[in-house]
């Protein structure tokens, strides 16, 4: 698949830090590309400057076969983007939020009026057409971004945290409309703070900490050769006797996390020996399972808050 996207030492300071440090990364053609981080990591910035939003202080960047910043202008006509927060226009209806927006891209009424049906349908919002947004849920907000995003037909599409705030049904009928995507040809760049969402959705992804990348790969091959593979969680007042007196002969690694213990093996052996000398603790409460994404973020980025 051809290059959609090239990122190539990529440096960004802001009052003498380095907000961006040396990023590489290159999205194909069709697929759906992840960008994960803590807060404060890099990813909107980056976001931005491939949009041409902000200058980058060295590296390159190529979108859509434009160099950005200086084909920014020609490269945004044919994205979409659905940022953090909605910003729907409160006076327009959903379908005025359509048109109007379209009308910035210099599509005409009639090229409008000929996506208009596809779109609501596609944000599953047909009835919602003549509403205001102040009528509209959280999810059927998020919905009618992305709709929005889509009415210039772009060859890309750029999600910033875009299930973040919303219920389970809300974000699972997001994730089913973005699989729509994807298998009509459109390539995703994606962030997102939600583990289970970059693992359903992305066919690669990068995990970036303080501007540098640190690890990239499929979801599934990240979690082969990042984490152990089987993970027992143990939560409860006795955790941290179990965490020091026996949890450590059966993991290869243990943390403690509050009253939660996490014992990461490397045999499905030893999860189930480590799971049953926890069960045999009155107190505490067991959880075996296989090692996932977030697994694998946690133990690449740390455990510790990010402001």
């Amino acid at each position: 698949m051809s290059e959609i996207l090239s990122v190539s030492g990529l440096v960004k300071r802001f009052a003498g830090v380095e907000a961006i440090d040396g990023l590489d990364f290159a999205v194909r053609r069709g697929e759906c590309f992840g960008l994960l981080g803590p807060n404060g990591a890099g990813k909107s910035t980056t976001l931005k400057a491939i949009l041409g939003l902000v200058e980058p202080d060295a590296g390159r960047i190529r979108l859509l076969g434009l160099d950005i910043p200086a084909q920014a202008r020609q490269a945004r006509a044919r994205v979409g983007v659905v940022p953090q927060s909605d910003a729907l226009d409160p006076d327009f209806t959903v379908a005025e939020n359509l048109i109007v927006f379209g009308r910035y891209f210099g599509l005409s009424r009639a090229a409008l009026d000929a996506r208009l049906d596809m779109l609501l349908e596609f944000a599953g919002l047909a009835h919602k057409r003549d509403a205001k947004i102040h009528e509209l849920s959280g999810g059927m907000r998020r919905r009618l971004t992305l709709a929005r995003a889509l009415v210039n037909d772009p060859d890309v599409l750029f999600l910033d945290e875009p299930t973040t705030g919303l219920d389970p049904q809300a974000r699972h009928l997001i994730w089913e409309r973005l699989r729509r995507l994807l298998a009509n040809g459109k390539t995703i760049v994606l962030t997102t703070h939600f583990m289970e969402e970059a693992e359903r959705l992305c066919s690669r992804l990068a995990i970036i900490d303080h501007g540098r990348r640190i690890a990239m790969d499929t979801p599934a091959a990240l979690i082969a050769s990042q984490i152990e593979p089987h993970v027992v969680e143990a939560t409860g007042d006795a955790v941290a006797r179990w965490a020091r007196e026996l949890a450590p002969a059966l993991a290869a690694r243990v943390e403690v996390v509050g009253e939660t213990a996490f014992a990461y093996c490397a045999t499905l052996e030893a999860a189930t020996a480590a799971g049953a000398s926890a069960a045999a603790i009155a107190s505490l409460r067991v959880l075996q399972r296989p090692a996932n994404l977030e697994d694998v973020f946690l133990k690449l980025t740390g455990r510790d808050l990010r402001d």
